[in-house]
């Protein structure tokens, strides 16, 4: 019913401009016209097309801002509505003395034009400051909350905000962690992060340009998929020269985790008291553990440094030698493992075809 009446009063609307507007035109030109009434009409239809048009396309956004309204989560949507209104308050306050001072009238097109593009800034800036502090401001509005109560004493951590650098989404596993839901709160793209990101992909060198736009297209697709959570954040520090320390010095202000792949980062971050989440000390934590008489189905790839040895590889990139396995390169064998160890290099198991009698050194 609603969307019927939205339609109908921009048809009305725009009828009556189309018929009434004939008016306004200059009245050299209504002489040479010979049926003005007809005119009017003409107009008149030619107006309300437009305006059914017009009703249209804002009812169809209407029920788009509506329908994410209703699948937003109601602690984000009270936190965007309290930073609007906080961010609204502060442009008004603002632009007060603006609109005390004298202005020819010429100029008096500034005042109104400074309330609206005023207006807009800050409450934008209040909707976004609310998508990365909700959270805590929630907690500022409703102190007595279970949540608050329970942060209070310990029991539960609130998830910290995330910030990724360039390195990180290269690499394109982030997105995987989201997908599967073990990274939570938000996660922050510095606008300095995204600027390398867009200078990797214009490089010169092909393999750079290559790898500048796969981050590219990662971003985007995780921005599609979770347009609440990852957020372009538009915090630029003139004073420090590298990327990597504007990230420290973000994740400083913010009080958030550091998100990376870097392992130079990875220290840095670290000796300046950072929290860091290392994506690739995460894939080695997560590699499985296999122990001696755990079996394996295994394809030999080549030979390894003894005349009977044959080397495979685990889908994690781990190394297997396997005794008497120069005979099977090219195929998948079932072998057992029986041993492994850990170098500078990574990790190497060591087994022995199902059935053979070989005992490891």
């Amino acid at each position: 019913m609603l969307d019927a009446i939205i339609v109908v009063i921009f048809i009305l609307a725009g009828a009556g401009v189309g018929y009434y507007g004939i008016d306004f035109l200059p009245t050299g030109a209504l002489e040479q016209v010979n049926n003005q009434e007809g005119l009017r009409f003409v107009l008149a239809g030619f107006s309300a097309l437009v305006g059914g048009v017009t009703g249209l396309a804002i009812q169809a956004g209407y029920r788009r801002l509506e329908r994410q309204a209703r699948e937003m989560p109601v602690d984000r949507l009270l936190s965007r509505a309290v930073g609007l209104v906080l961010g609204l308050l502060v442009a008004n306050l603002t632009l007060a003395p603006l609109f005390l001072l004298p202005i020819p009238w010429e100029l008096a097109f500034i005042k109104p034009l400074a309330a609206i593009l005023g207006s807009i800034m800050f409450g934008f800036s209040g909707m976004t400051l609310a998508d990365i502090h909700g959270r805590t401001l929630l907690r500022l509005i409703n102190p007595h909350s279970v949540e608050t109560m329970l942060v209070a004493e310990g029991t539960l951590k609130p998830a910290c905000t995330k910030i990724l650098d360039t390195s990180c989404i290269i690499d394109g596993r982030v997105q995987v962690l989201l997908d599967t839901g073990f990274l939570e709160g938000q996660i922050l793209v510095p606008q300095f992060v995204l600027q390398e990101l867009q200078q990797v992909a214009d490089a010169s060198n092909e393999q750079k340009r290559v790898r500048g736009r796969r981050g590219l297209d990662i971003l985007k697709q995780m921005k599609e998929t979770y347009p609440d959570r990852i957020v372009i954040h538009s915090a630029d520090y003139e004073d420090i020269p590298t990327v990597d320390a504007k990230l420290v010095r973000l994740a400083q202000e913010l009080n958030a985790t550091l998100l990376t792949n870097d392992y130079n980062l990875n220290k840095v971050a670290t000796l300046q008291r950072v929290v860091v989440l290392n994506i690739n000390d995460l894939a080695q934590a997560l590699r499985p553990t296999y122990l001696p008489g755990d079996n394996l189905n295994l394809k030999i790839l080549k030979g390894g440094k003894e005349p009977a040895q044959g080397v495979g590889y685990l889908d994690d990139g781990t190394m297997v030698v396997v005794e008497e396995g120069s005979v099977h390169i090219g195929h998948e064998l079932q072998v057992v493992v029986t041993g492994a160890l850990q170098t500078s290099a990574g990790r190497m198991i060591f087994a022995k075809p199902q059935g053979s009698s070989i005992v490891a050194s």
